[in-house]
Order: structure tokens, then C-alpha cells, then sequence
């Protein structure tokens, strides 16, 4: 973590920086867009990025001193709004923000202009909210229905004060435009692409290839269904990833030869493990799903739920296979009836170059720098009425 204090007219800001997923990927490239700016964020751990940052100039929040770590900083959620209101931006000129929930909230000053790709609304707070109530103690659930009333309150002044907003898929426009009333354009994120070859990897002891499941294993990621079709088809299944899940997710179903759980990987290894699957399973609505283009850019075709992201990265029939979401039965007969060796690696690695790294770094810069040269206007003005349409009040049960 740098000490020194640029006076670069970009200001970049990133929820926080504990592991290095789909959304930190993310960042990374679009850090690489202004190499001189520093880098403000809620909390961060060099050792979970991965060193991705360690010559960069790192700013966090008041909660830093806490030393919270990624299996336990959902503990501050009360506080992380807050704290990037906080954030000491308002030196700098233009700032660009990557927010799943509190970066495209903090204040730059008055006549600054401020661009914030949204990766997702905080899905606890708007649209999942159910099942976060489900995953804490009942004598919780009052205090945190009270916490995400509170961030939804934040969120919406949040949004009048920005002044464009990018999506990183259709789902997640229009949720930023029914939620917050305002409208956004399209950048899909960026997957390295060039990373991953389209020749298939020898097949594995026993002859079989595996299916693949690629994410955190959150409640949320619908691994269960993933796992569960599997199981009912009578195929094996390799799950790379690890989350507050992975306990009772192997509990369940890791057996031998059918259900493997693998961790977290580097690079490399899931280099070989998407080169060796038969597919990848997406079992959920992702607003993108980086895994599902990664595989691709591997030649393996993707059955996924046919929602949210998938929809716009992959070809059904062509890439892979969309399934009713949520629908194991139909996501197990669709595997059990698919000849997966009739897909054609070298087409669908091609249609994975349209997300690459740099296409999505010339199309941030390029939007960016149109927004910088923009009169700047009454954006709270500009904003719609929402109606909470995909908003019900959250209450303790």
C-alpha cells in the first residue's frame, strides 16, 4: 500500500478489495484505464488480491484499522454506507467507480463528475432481500430489515448524485433504472479471453469428463440445483470456489466419483479444469457470469439458466444450452439428453472474443471521457420516479 498522495485528476473507487473475483477482475482492467490514479476503497487485503495492487496507490475507509478479512466483513454492513460517504474524494476531477453495493456512493465535490459501472444493486437490499433474513438468527432479523432499509434510503440518494451510470448487462439496466430512475448504457466486463485455448484437455481418470460449476459458493449462486441435476443424471460434477456454503453444499452431496469440491484454484488450474469439462453448469441469474465467457473462450459449451446475463453471452444450440431457471428436473433432463461432443469448440471460443479485456477498456474510456466533457446538470432532477417495483419493504418476520 502506497503512502504517496498523487494529485491525479481521476479518482478510482472499488467496494473492497478482499479476494479477486469476478468483480475485482473487473477492476483490475479498468485500474489499468488510469495507471497514475489512486485507488479508494472500504477495505483491503493485499494477500486476497492477490498482489494485483500492491504498486498502486491505496486509500481505504476509517474500517480499515478493524482488519476485517472476506470471512467476516459482512459483520460491518451497517457501517460501509457510511463509510464511503467518507471517502476522501473530493480532491480529484473525475471519479470512476465499480460498485456491487456502496462505491457509487461516495461524495465528490460539487462540480466534480462521477462514473459508476454497477456490477448489481446490493442485492441484499433490493432484490434478495428474503433470503438474506433467512441467513441470520431470528432475534436478527429485526436489526438487519432496519440495516438494509437504511442502504435502499442511501442507495437512492446515491443514484441523484452521479452522473451516468454504466451496466454490465440488460438485467442490471434495468434494474438501476426501476430501482433508482435512472437510465444507464451497456458495458459487458471483460474476460480475458486470451488466457484460455479451445483445445479440449486429455480426459481424466475413469475416462469421464466432468461437469464444472465456477463461483462463490453463496446461497445466492444456486450451486444446490447445479448439484442436485447432476446427481439425477447420473454425472459427475467438479465445483471450484469456496463461501459460507461449501460446508453444507459437501455435507449433502460430495461423494466420491459423483459430487468433487475443489476450493479455490489459480489460474492455471482452472485453465486445465475448464479445457477438461464436459460443461459448465450456470445455475443461477447472474446479472453477467464471467465463467460462462471463460468457458466458452475454452471451447466447452454452458447450460444455463435461461435469465439475467446468459441470455446475452450465450448462443443457445449454438454455445450452449438454456434451461428454465431454478428448475432442476428440467436442468437434469437437459444434461442426461445433451451430446455435448456435437458443439464445436473453435465457434463458440470465437464467440467468446466479443467480451475481451480490451474491448471493454476502450469502451469505459471512451464513454468516460464523453461524460468528462458533458455541461454538467441537475441529475437528481433528471431522475425518474422508481414506484419500488422491484422493491417490497423489507420487515423482520
Amino acid at each position: 500500500m502506497s503512502g504517496a498522495r498523487s494529485a491525479s485528476p481521476v479518482a478510482l473507487v472499488h467496494d473492497y478489495l478482499l479476494v479477486r473475483r469476478g468483480a475485482e477482475r473487473t477492476f483490475e482492467a479498468m485500474a489499468e484505464c488510469w495507471p497514475e490514479a489512486p485507488i479508494y476503497t472500504l477495505l483491503y487485503d493485499p494477500e486476497g488480491s492477490e498482489g494485483r495492487f500492491e504498486e498502486r496507490d491505496i486509500r481505504t475507509s476509517h474500517l480499515q484499522h478493524l482488519g476485517s478479512s472476506q470471512s467476516n466483513f459482512r459483520n460491518l454492513l451497517p457501517a460501509f454506507p457510511i463509510a464511503a460517504r467518507l471517502l476522501p474524494v473530493q480532491g480529484h476531477q473525475l471519479i470512476v467507480s465499480s460498485s456491487s453495493a456502496f462505491a457509487h456512493g461516495v461524495r465528490p465535490a460539487p462540480e466534480a463528475r462521477h462514473v459508476s459501472y454497477c456490477h448489481s444493486p446490493f442485492r441484499y437490499a433490493w432484490f434478495e432481500h428474503r433470503r438474506a433474513m433467512e441467513e441470520v438468527p431470528g432475534p436478527a432479523r429485526a436489526a438487519l430489515a432496519a440495516t438494509l432499509a437504511g442502504i435502499r434510503a442511501a442507495d437512492r440518494h446515491a443514484a441523484r448524485q452521479v452522473t451516468s451510470y454504466l451496466a454490465n448487462s440488460e438485467i442490471t439496466r434495468d434494474r438501476i433504472e426501476a430501482l433508482w430512475g435512472r437510465e444507464s448504457d451497456v458495458v459487458h466486463p471483460p474476460v480475458e479471453v486470451d488466457r484460455f485455448s479451445a483445445t479440449p484437455a486429455p480426459v481424466g481418470p475413469g475416462g469421464r469428463r466432468s461437469l464444472l460449476v465456477v463461483c462463490e459458493l453463496v446461497a445466492h449462486k444456486r450451486v444446490d440445483v447445479a448439484l442436485e441435476a447432476a446427481a439425477l443424471a447420473g454425472m459427475p460434477i467438479q465445483v471450484v470456489g469456496d463461501g459460507p456454503e461449501r460446508e453444507r453444499l459437501e455435507a449433502r452431496f460430495a461423494r466420491p466419483g459423483q459430487a468433487e469440491f475443489m476450493g479455490r484454484v489459480d489460474d492455471v488450474e482452472l485453465e486445465r479444469l475448464y479445457a477438461a469439462a464436459l460443461a459448465l453448469i450456470l445455475p443461477n441469474t447472474e446479472e453477467f457470469g464471467i465463467a460462462a465467457v471463460e468457458a466458452q473462450a475454452s471451447g466447452r459449451p454452458v447450460v444455463a439458466a435461461a435469465a439475467g446475463g446468459a441470455l446475452e453471452t450465450v448462443v443457445d444450440g449454438e454455445t450452449g444450452i438454456l434451461v428454465a431457471p431454478g428448475d432442476v428436473e428440467a436442468l437434469a433432463q437437459a444434461l442426461a439428453a445433451t451430446d455435448f461432443d456435437r458443439f464445436d469448440p473453435r465457434l463458440i471460443a470465437a464467440h467468446s472474443r466479443r467480451f475481451s479485456r480490451e474491448t471493454f477498456k476502450r469502451r469505459l474510456s471512451q464513454w468516460v471521457e464523453a461524460v468528462a466533457e458533458e455541461p454538467r446538470q441537475d441529475y437528481a432532477a433528471a431522475a425518474k420516479p422508481t414506484g419500488g417495483r422491484l422493491a417490497p419493504p423489507v420487515t423482520a418476520p
